[in-house]
């Protein structure tokens, strides 16, 4: 079935407004494509370095340049959840090559930051910069040049995005991206935000939220409710770089190694010496790029994909915009509640039909390209399936589930918990911002009352815990962009301003720094661009301005005079502190060079 025509139509745009870029990007990978396997240029001391260590087999293989070499990018570490299970992936990918013909080598590893560990910390402050310095590593684990084709390990935020920027660089080698699964469900999320208002308010202890906390991450695997990095997992199967039915596997489990294996086997199998040479460069596309966005509006996903998703785009010479976004959220229904958007987690997405129930959907009712190439070969329907395991241990597939197996979490197309996306671009005299709305209640979408301004996060909790903000109020929190201190994530303001709204106050977030995907139930105009550092508009807000966020109509206004606004002076305060401390000194060239967030965000293209 073809798209709609409204999606096709700003696919179109899309296209047009890109042609300049994606002409001179698909040339650069034609060209790379055009000077054969690349280990053939390398000297005998270049490639005696590349396999010196490998098995024997191994470097005969490759010393004869008859076998693929695939390369294993990876965002490794036991530290972190979501990375851990990644530990034995290596062995097995290795395995994997060999019984297909070909060799494996770890060609780098990337770090992997995690904004759970992070939130609220001076750490969090690298945590964008991350996504540039991800794809960065990646590239000189490639730059080695002994590569027919690459898989990429990374699960979590900015981890995704900087892998995909690095793919796309090299977009002459086919890429694959492994996961490595949830999870298992632990205490509800429902119940760990409550846990976590009552501390808020002082009614339970650091103990008991200790306890919660550790109820909920308690395990390896990615954490289960529905913020970036299970985004970006929906991304690399609505996308095509995943293996159909990937995404939602737990870690350590038979069918997660499955479909491991079978990942690497496929990597190997559409390199330039086989019959399905798909390099990602040509796979990944204008048409791609909508699928992913209509995805995210579908699942209301990630905020933070409204930067990542515009630059990864970009690495690709395609030029999405804020604006493709919000009109496309305009048109795609929200078919799944995955907490916060509901209660449920996505083990619970998994087993009511998952991606497979998620992509026949919407491929049925129209809202997404079927005619793209993916690592699986030409169409997307062959992502409308449920995942499984064999007799003999190998992965089998079967039709996605007719019917949801719980409607309150997976609904259909004709059926949508509501007909439009979760997310919306505002515009106004403070500039363009973010919201999410799909976990907001349309009572609450809109809010007008006076700023109250703070310069971080600390200022509006110590505000909070001192009784001064039971009031109507809008928070200004500024001075959090990009160039200023590298946009952290502000989602411990979630709690404080949860706490306030079920006051029954009327209360709302404005600021240029970011929420999350976990960002909740009220509402938060994110990512106000351009920043106060940037000569914003934000700069020059005072308390008491009367702010309107109107999230039905897309505005974002401060209701003073126009020509008062322009002409008070912009606040200035001393961001000196956010410039040492945790590696913070090593980034001050990125938050110099970073640009907008509008534009991805990004230090590089």
């Amino acid at each position: 079935m073809t798209a709609r025509r409204e999606i096709e139509a700003i696919t179109q745009r899309i296209a047009e407004r890109s042609k300049p870029a994606r002409q001179t990007y698909l040339q650069r990978v034609e060209a790379a494509i055009s000077a054969g396997p690349h280990r053939t240029v390398l000297s005998c001391g270049n490639l005696a370095h590349g396999f010196a260590a490998c098995a024997p087999g191994d470097k005969a293989a490759l010393a004869g340049n008859r076998v693929p070499n695939l390369a294993i990018i990876t965002a490794y570490n036991d530290m972190l959840s979501a990375h851990q299970p990644f530990e034995t992936f290596p062995a097995l990918i290795r395995e994997a090559a060999r019984e297909a013909g070909g060799v494996a080598q770890v060609a780098g590893g990337v770090p992997a930051m995690c904004d759970g560990v992070t939130q609220g910390q001076p750490g969090m402050e690298l945590s964008l910069f991350s996504r540039d310095v991800i794809a960065m590593s990646a590239a000189i684990g490639l730059s080695h040049n002994m590569f027919d084709a690459a898989v990429f390990l990374g699960v979590c935020d900015k981890i995704v995005p900087g892998l995909t920027i690095a793919a796309l660089t090299f977009g002459h080698l086919p890429a694959v991206f492994i996961p490595a699964g949830p999870m298992t469900s632990g205490l509800p999320n429902d119940e760990k935000a409550r846990i976590r208002q009552l501390y808020a308010e002082g009614k339970v202890g650091r103990a008991e939220l200790l306890e919660a906390e550790s109820k909920s991450y308690h395990g390896p695997g990615t954490c289960t409710f529905y913020g970036t990095a299970n985004s970006n997992q929906m991304l690399m199967e609505i996308m095509g770089l995943h293996t159909p039915g990937a995404s939602f596997v737990n870690p350590n489990t038979p069918l997660r190694e499955a479909l491991t294996k079978e990942a690497a086997k496929r990597a190997l199998a559409i390199t330039a010496g086989g019959n399905e040479f798909t390099p990602v460069g040509r796979l990944f596309d204008e048409r791609s790029v909508v699928n992913g966005v209509v995805g995210l509006h579908a699942t209301g996903g990630s905020t933070n994909h409204t930067i990542h998703l515009i630059a990864m785009a970009a690495a690709a010479g395609i030029s999405l915009t804020w604006q493709d976004i919000s009109d496309l959220s305009d048109i795609v229904p929200l078919i799944a509640r995955v907490y916060p958007n509901g209660l449920a987690d996505v083990n619970h997405f998994h087993a009511a039909g998952g991606m497979g129930f998620l992509i026949r959907e919407l491929l049925d009712a129209g809202y997404l390209h079927e005619d793209v190439r993916t690592i699986w070969g030409e169409g997307l329907r062959p992502y409308a399936i449920e995942p499984g395991l064999g007799p003999d241990g190998a992965v089998t597939r079967r039709p996605a589930p007719a019917v949801s197996g719980d409607d309150k979490v997976l609904a259909t197309a004709k059926k949508p918990f509501q007909p439009t996306g979760g997310l919306k671009v505002l515009s106004g005299n403070l500039g363009r911002a973010i919201v999410k709305t799909s976990a907001v209640k349309p009572e609450k979408r809109v809010i007008e009352a006076p700023a109250l301004v703070f310069h971080d996060q600390e200022e509006l909790s110590a505000a909070f815990k001192a009784g001064l903000l039971d009031r109507d109020f809008v928070a200004v929190v500024r001075f959090q962009g990009p160039k200023a201190n590298g946009m952290p994530e502000l989602h411990r303001l979630t709690t404080v301003l949860g706490v306030l709204q079920d006051r029954d106050y009327r209360v709302a977030l404005v600021t240029d720094g970011r929420m999350s995907g976990a960002s909740g139930k009220v509402p938060a105009a994110i990512h106000v661009t351009p920043e106060a550092l940037d000569g914003g508009p934000i700069a020059r807000i005072r308390d008491g301005d009367p702010i309107r966020l109107d999230a039905e109509t897309g505005t974002l206004e401060a209701l003073v005079d126009e020509a008062e606004l322009a002409a008070r002076p912009a606040a200035a305060p001393d961001l000196s502190a956010n410039g040492f401390g945790m590696g913070r000194e090593l980034f001050a060239g990125f938050r110099a060079l970073a640009n907008r967030a509008d534009m991805g965000a990004a230090v590089f293209g």
